[in-house]
């Protein structure tokens, strides 16, 4: 198998991995990397969502081979260390808001919705209801509305 190197949650790893591996199991099985979750494997449901190079994208929907070693791959467990803090401001108003239910898609939708205000923000503009819209990570609890306060909230402070 070959070797693929990239970098994850601030660090290069390399991995023995066939091409066609999708990163998600990457992540899950060789790294032990745990937080984005496997729900669909077809980048629909977006448990697994992360982010490669400060962009939302599924990794249950890319191969391993796709990921380039210049990339940086961050997941809920890298994400604090983006903000320097144990906790990202978007953590934080997801707990001062209580909206997981279960909890088995948060990690994914935290991931998404950091991604969403950095865009908002990118585009020099806060988070409006219609960028909310947007976000089609699915909720099996159907937590939305705290969700959306939760976003709101941390959008706040990041």
């Amino acid at each position: 198998m070959p070797n693929q190197t990239f970098k994850v949650n601030g660090r290069v790893v390399t991995v023995d991995a066939d091409d066609d591996l999708r990163l998600l199991w990457v992540l899950r099985d060789l790294l032990g990397i745990t937080g984005p979750k496997y729900g669909c494997g077809l980048d629909v449901c977006k448990a697994c969502t992360s982010h490669i190079n400060g962009k939302a994208f599924n990794p249950c929907s890319v191969r391993v081979a796709d990921i380039k070693d210049t990339d940086e791959i961050t997941t809920i467990e890298g994400l604090p260390a983006t903000v320097g803090k144990d906790l990202h401001p978007m953590q934080e108003a997801w707990l001062q808001l209580d909206v997981p239910q279960c909890g088995y898609c948060q990690p994914g939708q935290i991931m998404a919705a950091v991604a969403k205000v950095r865009q908002a923000r990118e585009a020099g503009r806060d988070i409006t209801d219609a960028d909310l819209d947007e976000i089609r990570n699915i909720c099996r609890c159907g937590t939305y509305a705290r969700i959306r306060d939760a976003i709101k909230e941390g959008a706040k402070e990041m």
